[in-house]
């Protein structure tokens, strides 16, 4: 902290002398005898007034020089600067610190959100501390406090064994969840239902590149669409569409929403995991099952979110709110599924190139890729058959994720055993979406 604290000094005092903040008047070279005031009113200066000299408020024996551009205290020196007011010279490294950080180079959007949260995680702590004791004992050290400072990566692996121990503290109690900004749902945004793609599928804004994008470019407020044209589902396969891919969708948005949610939105910065979670939650694409009715989706989808895996996230009331997603998401037709479903197919993509760089060739391995590439032509047939589908009927299909919510909300309200058994006798879901279809 004292490094920070001299380094702040530093800046603001070359501040002061550059002009950028006001300087306190001095005598300079004159004929008239300068009055001497302890005062800190201000005084009227003129060529029959000259201006006053001010004792530092600080120290209380040098003729102060400057003026702190937070409180207006005047002081003399360094020294007293650092030392008159702990708060605005921790401000005023604050907002330098974050004027700094806004200044990135674009494509570091990953490790400009770990600088937010340890330099948001270092303040408080500092600031509990003075509570507690008076004294700022960091967490972090003031070699690590510099690298940050710097815009130097750091990894787990740079901390010392002390500050890798308050981080693990500090993700167990909770802490620096507490410090990420809550991530909103673009599907939920009113800008959403602007959201239109061209008669192909595609988006009608295509990027001008001669790569392959790179899925950390956070430069579109919704999920980019296909790049090329979707080719019609008879081009795919010989046979007829299965009567029950409404009911598949409705499992495979499940698992993407509920991945989004606990990925805080950002499946790019662990593409493994997000997918593994996919495969976790979908019972089409983690299981190859065939679900023939919502009902069976949302109970088995239920059951893997309150799993001792994602229990922590908040059991039925978690798994039961992402019903409200899936129902949002097909409120807003067709163009908005094809987008969610083509970001789908980019994350199981990019999971898959990862598991394969893996060195580590096992059962396990070559089962994960198996069910990675299944998946990934699975979410491809079904963007191609949503885009020949009729915009009323996502309408319709929403209205039964909405209604399903209900009579399971109402069921666990009514008994304390599982919904499972009730669930499978409902059978009138696959007639009612033939019927819409």
């Amino acid at each position: 902290m004292q490094l920070l604290t001299d380094g702040v000094g530093v800046l603001t005092h070359s501040l002061i002398h550059t002009g950028f903040f006001p300087k306190g008047s001095t005598s300079g070279s004159t004929t008239m005898v300068d009055t001497i005031i302890t005062s800190e009113a201000p005084s009227n200066s003129s060529q029959l007034n000259p201006p006053s000299r001010i004792i530092c408020r600080v120290c209380q024996k040098q003729f102060s020089q400057y003026t702190c551009p937070r409180c207006n205290t005047r002081y003399c020196s360094l020294p007293c600067y650092k030392s008159h007011s702990l708060r605005c010279t921790e401000s005023f490294m604050r907002d330098n610190v974050m004027g700094e950080m806004q200044h990135l180079e674009p494509g570091d959007d990953t490790k400009q959100k770990m600088l937010d949260i340890l330099k948001r995680f270092h303040s408080e702590e500092e600031a509990e501390s003075m509570d507690d004791d008076g004294s700022a004992d960091s967490a972090l050290s003031e070699e690590t406090i510099q690298k940050i400072m710097s815009g130097l990566e750091i990894s787990f692996d740079d901390l010392s064994t002390e500050e890798k121990k308050h981080f693990q503290r500090a993700i167990a109690s909770g802490e620096l969840s507490k410090l990420i900004q809550p991530w909103e749902p673009w599907w939920l945004k009113p800008s959403a239902k602007t959201l239109s793609l061209s008669r192909e599928g595609t988006q009608r804004v295509q990027p001008i590149t001669n790569h392959e994008p790179d899925s950390s470019d956070h430069i579109h407020e919704f999920p980019p669409g296909p790049e090329t044209a979707l080719p019609p589902v008879n081009k795919l396969s010989s046979t007829e569409p299965s009567p029950l891919l409404a009911i598949h969708l409705v499992d495979i948005l499940y698992s993407y929403c509920f991945t989004l949610r606990l990925f805080n939105g950002d499946w790019e910065s662990d593409p493994v995991d997000s997918a593994m979670v996919v495969l976790s939650i979908s019972l089409v694409l983690g299981q190859t099952g065939q679900p023939e009715t919502v009902s069976e989706v949302v109970s088995y989808c239920l059951e893997q979110a309150c799993s001792s895996a994602f229990r922590h996230l908040g059991g039925s009331q978690f798994g039961l709110g992402i019903l409200d997603d899936v129902a949002s998401l097909l409120s807003l037709g067709g163009d908005a599924l094809i987008c969610v479903l083509c970001d789908l197919h980019r994350m199981l993509k990019a999971s898959l190139r990862e598991v394969k760089k893996e060195k580590a060739c096992d059962v396990k391995r070559r089962e994960v890729q198996g069910k990675l590439k299944s998946g990934e032509r699975k979410v491809y047939f079904l963007m191609c058959w949503v885009h020949e589908q009729p915009q009323e009927a996502w309408s319709s299909l929403a209205g039964l994720v909405l209604a399903e919510k209900k009579a399971t909300m109402d069921y666990i309200g009514n008994t304390k055993g599982s919904w499972k058994d009730q669930k499978k006798e409902d059978k009138k879901g696959k007639v009612i979406i033939e019927e819409i279809l």
